[in-house]
């Protein structure tokens, strides 16, 4: 292999297994565990590779890693969870894992259980009708 002078070049044989492992985990591995997790974890990762590809490889990563200590459901639950509040990090989805909040109902629940106060059914609340009167 001729290279340029001052160049770097590794060759694949001499690394240590660990950071073989790391570059044959790539872009489209990653894409390929995240799909096999579920629907939600998929798209997170997409968005993670959507501006960055190579910066956010190791988060990628990790994320698809924190199934063996967490579960494909657990981890599921939380990807929705960091995508519903439109934060695909690996430190958000690992930190509602570590929380436990994989498990609390989605915003979109916890707004249904509390739509009876606002659609009329109030302890306190007054008819339109008595409102409105000029």
């Amino acid at each position: 292999m001729l290279t340029e002078g001052g160049s770097r070049s590794t060759i694949e044989d001499h690394m240590p297994p660990e950071a073989l492992a790391f570059k044959m985990r790539d872009p489209q591995w990653c894409l390929k565990q995240a799909q096999d997790i579920g629907a939600a974890c998929h798209i997170l990762v997409q968005r993670l590779f959507a501006d960055k590809i190579m910066e956010n490889l190791r988060a990628a990563q990790g994320i698809v890693r924190l199934k063996q200590k967490y579960g494909a459901t657990r981890l599921e639950a939380a990807c929705q969870r960091a995508l519903d509040f439109d934060n695909p990090r690996y430190g958000t989805v690992k930190t509602i894992l570590q929380k436990g909040l994989d498990g609390l109902p989605t915003p979109e629940q916890t707004f249904d259980s509390l739509a009876d106060s606002y659609t009329g059914h109030g302890r306190f609340c007054r008819p339109l009708h008595t409102l409105l009167k000029h």
